[in-house]
């Protein structure tokens, strides 16, 4: 590589491989999780207003006053790379009518921008999964989104992992708190981290999120939430960890949780790895791998109607972490030509197959040993063998690459051969199932 290469950007990646097939890993699970749930898909711009997210986010936060890609474009207007979901989407529910959907289940995925430290799964352009719904006050909708993320960390097959939860009761509830906390921490103002010195007069729940050393002794015995709490919101509350132990999600009281941004009420949430586990060694201390809660104050700050809402969002590189390596995936069926008047035939039947729905792979390279040897190594269950007796016959070889078997086909049977194969490994799997099952039954027998 030439010194003159240009380099990737600091806080940006290129993902490749294995780790490609786990980010498409998360991204199929969500995409299917989601449709479970009808929750419909939204598409939404790259980068909006900047007062979209300085009105929702709040000035106050790191996000906004840090963290933000801001420019001015062409027409002199300030517009802002999307630090996060939630703000664009409230935007778009209220200029593009999407109230008469309400209550609204929505879903997206895609690259978000913050300009921070980057570290161990955490960049500067990252990419989130992100579920919400709008115009619903219920408690039963923040049951279901919490239901719906833990059955895709599930399905992730992510393991040691457990939803931290807790309230910040409704708005006069979070106020009495608000007024409660600016008392405990003004009278330890100048021992506190320049931070939060800083947030005390502007928003004090979030010294609560402070990991300063500083700041933590302070924090431990500062009022909770449950001392302010109103008869509706502690009903609410209620109703939320009722729902979520019927529908069977496990959850832990964490009574400092408030989240980082200003807009949330209520429900406050992150799934958090277990301490000790596989998930938090892989994590490190940056350990939420999913976080959200109610925010039914945010509609109002941009000029809209009191709405009710509740969402979450997850980043895609985080949790492909604690997937960890998946494989990608090989080739059902191996073209080889052999000789340059087979290589126009292959292209006909490689199309043909995939046409009809086959993962696909050309050999057409190196000698006749190395065709073979590649094609073994791609994971092909069989080769189309293709050489001058071939194109005088018009028949082509099928070598079951797994027993060796070799048989000449019509290239109208050939289809059905594929099927046969794929069939063949559709009921090895199935076996093994059932294998499985009897295992599981046996065992739940000797346990009664």
């Amino acid at each position: 590589m030439s010194k003159n290469t240009p380099q990737a950007i600091r806080g940006t990646q290129d993902i490749f491989g294995v780790d490609a097939e786990a980010f498409a890993f998360v991204v199929e699970t969500f995409e299917r999780v989601r449709k479970l749930y009808r929750f419909r898909r939204v598409e939404m711009p790259v980068f909006e207003k900047t007062e979209v997210f300085a009105r929702s986010i709040g000035e106050t936060t790191d996000i906004v006053s840090k963290e933000m890609y801001s420019f001015e474009d062409r027409g002199g207007e300030s517009l802002t790379l999307r630090p996060e979901f939630t703000a664009g989407i409230a935007r778009a529910f209220l200029t593009n009518g999407w109230q008469q959907h309400a209550p609204l289940k929505v879903a997206t995925h895609g690259p978000l921008f913050r300009y921070e430290r980057p570290q161990k799964g955490r960049y500067r352009q990252f990419h989130q999964i992100d579920a919400e719904i709008i115009g619903a006050a219920e408690p039963q909708a923040d049951v279901e989104l919490l239901a719906m993320a833990d059955q895709i960390i599930r399905e992730l097959g992510i393991e040691g992992v457990t939803l931290h939860l807790n309230t910040l009761g409704d708005a006069d509830s979070r106020e009495a708190w608000r007024a409660a906390l600016v008392e405990h921490f003004r009278a330890v103002k100048d021992e506190l981290s320049e931070d939060s010195q800083e947030r005390l007069e502007k928003n004090p729940l979030r010294i609560l999120d402070s990991k300063d050393r500083r700041d933590r002794k302070f924090v431990a015995d500062a009022p909770k939430i449950d001392q302010f709490l109103s008869d509706e919101a502690k009903a609410f509350f209620d109703a939320v960890t009722s729902g979520l132990d019927a529908a069977g999600v496990k959850w832990t009281r964490a009574e400092s949780l408030v989240r980082g941004l200003d807009y949330y009420r209520h429900t406050a949430f992150e799934f958090i790895p277990d301490e000790g586990s596989d998930a938090a060694g892989k994590l490190g201390s940056q350990s939420t791998i999913l976080g959200g809660g109610r925010y039914d104050g945010l509609m109002e700050s941009l000029g809209g109607p009191a709405t009710p809402a509740v969402g979450w969002a997850a980043g895609i590189e985080r949790l492909a972490m604690l997937v960890g390596d998946i494989a990608e995936p090989g080739a059902e069926l191996a073209v080889i030509p052999l000789g340059g008047d087979a290589e126009v035939r292959a292209t006909e039947v490689a199309q043909h197959l995939r046409n009809e729905q086959f993962s696909v792979e050309v050999f057409a390279r190196g000698n006749v040993k190395k065709r073979f040897n590649r094609a073994d190594q791609s994971g092909a269950k069989a080769a189309i063998i293709i050489g001058e007796d071939e194109l005088a016959s018009g028949k082509l070889q099928f070598k079951d690459l797994a027993t060796g078997e070799q048989e000449a086909v019509e290239m109208d049977d050939l289809t059905d051969r594929a099927w046969d194969l794929r069939l063949e490994d559709d009921f090895d799997a199935m076996d093994e199932r059932l294998d499985k099952l009897e295992e599981d039954v046996r065992s739940l027998g000797e346990r009664d």
